[in-house]
């Protein structure tokens, strides 16, 4: 696992845009494993300047997204294929019909499991999945438990996760309370992970994670288990790693 610490955002987003534009300069078709939250957006923000500069390009990769709340319309301003589009995806040269997001609105959310679980294992290996951590250690929407499930599925949502989330709804009202996520064994089947953290209020978590014991009441621990993990936090996130 390669951890590191960075002094301003400036250097941390370059860091993980580098790391991804790297990837598809020596493979375009890359499959690339995509997180919301606020966590990847200066990243996002890096690629689209390095394709406006002609430095990149998306145009035969593809892309799976790790999650996406459960009955939210598609149109809905925080439904996590409005924040792809707008962050990413409607700035770069990428094919729509190649970027994947679980569809929180399908009749049947089993069946939608099983079918993303099928169009990542046919289209897959993921190479590279970006990854933000939770304030409870969840990856993904795979919150603490006893247990975790492998592959995608509907989980609800820990009171905590929908407070923190709360901040980009009007009301922890309008949180849903279930989403579909990419389970634990998905995400760690990719070859490459790239975990963001920013901010005091992830040091603790950060530390149990990568500094703690290999846990379910941390799912991001199991991270600890895959080869190629790279972790690039602020100073203030990395505060407690030594």
């Amino acid at each position: 696992m390669n951890i590191r610490i960075f002094e301003n955002e400036e250097d941390l987003n370059a860091t993980g845009a580098g790391l991804i534009a790297s990837l598809l300069q020596t493979k375009p078709r890359a499959v690339l494993g995509l997180a919301t939250g606020s966590s990847p957006v200066g990243i996002y923000k890096q690629l689209i300047t390095l394709y406006q500069k002609g430095l990149v390009s998306f145009a035969q990769a593809s892309s799976f997204n790790l999650d996406e709340y459960v009955g939210l319309p598609t149109e809905h301003r925080e439904s996590y294929r409005s924040f792809m589009n707008e962050q990413l995806f409607n700035h770069i040269d990428i094919d729509l019909s190649r970027t994947n997001v679980p569809n929180g609105e399908a009749v049947d959310l089993e069946e939608e499991c099983v079918n993303y679980e099928l169009r990542l294992e046919d289209r897959g290996p993921v190479d590279l999945q970006l990854l933000g951590i939770g304030h409870n250690g969840h990856i993904g929407f795979n919150e603490p438990g006893t247990e975790l499930t492998g592959r995608t599925h509907v989980v609800g949502l820990k009171e905590e996760t929908r407070k923190a989330n709360a901040r980009f709804f009007d009301s922890i009202e309008e949180v849903p309370a279930q989403a579909i996520t990419m389970g634990v064994g998905s995400i760690l089947k990719a070859k490459q992970i790239l975990l963001i953290a920013r901010g005091e209020e992830k040091a603790e978590i950060i530390r149990e994670a990568f500094m703690g014991p290999i846990t379910t009441s941390c799912p991001a621990s199991l991270l600890q288990c895959h080869p190629n993990v790279v972790v690039l936090l602020d100073r203030a996130a990395g505060r407690l790693v030594r």
